[in-house]
């Protein structure tokens, strides 16, 4: 009966979780419309931290409530989850181009953050204020990145939309963040008592159920887009999302408390790096993630949730 009970308040706070970062994105996005912030900046920046949002907020809360376990197997379970799993589907839909900048820049640096956090975490197994002082700097220099690629091209058509009241914009930005918090809230809560219950670790809850939970936007964005004839963008927002989810996410919990490392996680990171390095390989002669490297993706995160299973 308890584990029926934390079940069903798990889904509830993955469904506040999703719904509240999407209430979050769109008054965010309308927000930096009515500012004239060019729309790719706002789709790099606000979006991918939206769509993070879920991973801060658990993140955050397990920080405080002392479930470090969950705080690092959340973000490097989603990173995992991302590639594996949400490009693997949306591959298996239909094939996927990339364009040439997240090629040659954005998922090598995706790639070198994985690597960073996983020194970080083992020369001093944690993450410290220090550390999470530095991960903010290279996110610092990422915002710049984006916004120097968008003012290199040319100047996009500007859609004439009907602009949406400020009064109403800031009450989506509060109300999608307030029920964001509340929703990890609710489902940290709730895993950490069902891996009680149920004998297992919060390591593996933090890199399956959780991470699942908290790649919901994801998932949702990049198969929706792959429906919609819109393929194409469904890489650089896992990428761009990823390198949130270390930067933005590690960095901010570590900076507010400092993340302790266990030493199981090692092999996790070891499997994200490799994962990254597998996305690079298949997309950097075609610029395209085709269906075989989707259902190569798919088979890889099987083998992970085995191992998962295997080591709970």
């Amino acid at each position: 009966m308890v584990i029926i009970l934390q079940l069903l308040l798990l889904v509830v706070g993955f469904v506040m979780l999703v719904k509240g970062a999407d209430w979050f994105v769109d008054g965010a996005a309308g927000i930096a419309e009515r500012f004239g912030i060019p729309q790719l900046v706002v789709g790099l920046t606000i979006v991918a931290m939206g769509t993070s949002a879920p991973e801060a907020a658990v993140s955050i809360s397990s920080a405080f409530k002392g479930s470090a376990d969950i705080t690092i197997g959340n973000v490097v379970g989603s990173n995992i989850m991302n590639i594996l799993v949400i490009l693997g589907i949306t591959s298996v839909i239909v094939a996927v181009a990339v364009q040439k900048s997240t090629v040659r820049y954005e998922i090598p640096f995706m790639t070198g953050i994985t690597v960073l956090l996983m020194i970080f975490g083992i020369t001093g197994e944690r993450v410290d204020r220090l550390e999470g002082v530095i991960l903010w700097v290279f996110f610092i220099l990422y915002i710049i990145y984006l916004y120097r690629m968008t003012k290199n091209q040319q100047a996009q058509e500007e859609e004439k939309k009907e602009k949406q009241s400020a009064l109403k914009l800031i009450l989506s930005v509060i109300v999608g963040l307030a029920i964001v918090v509340w929703g990890s809230d609710i489902a940290v809560d709730a895993a950490t008592k069902l891996a009680a219950a149920a004998g297992l670790s919060e390591k593996f809850i933090g890199l399956t159920i959780i991470a699942l939970g908290t790649s919901l936007p994801e998932l949702v964005t990049s198969v929706s887009a792959a429906r919609k004839g819109k393929a194409d963008l469904a890489i650089g927002n896992i990428v761009g999302s990823n390198i949130v989810n270390i930067l933005f996410v590690v960095g901010t919990t570590a900076v507010i408390l400092p993340v302790p490392f266990a030493a199981g996680f090692l092999v996790d990171m070891i499997i994200a790096i490799a994962t990254a390095v597998l996305l690079f390989v298949c997309v950097v002669r075609r610029q395209k993630l085709t269906r075989t490297g989707g259902a190569v993706m798919l088979l890889g995160y099987a083998a992970y949730f085995v191992y998962l299973c295997i080591g709970k």
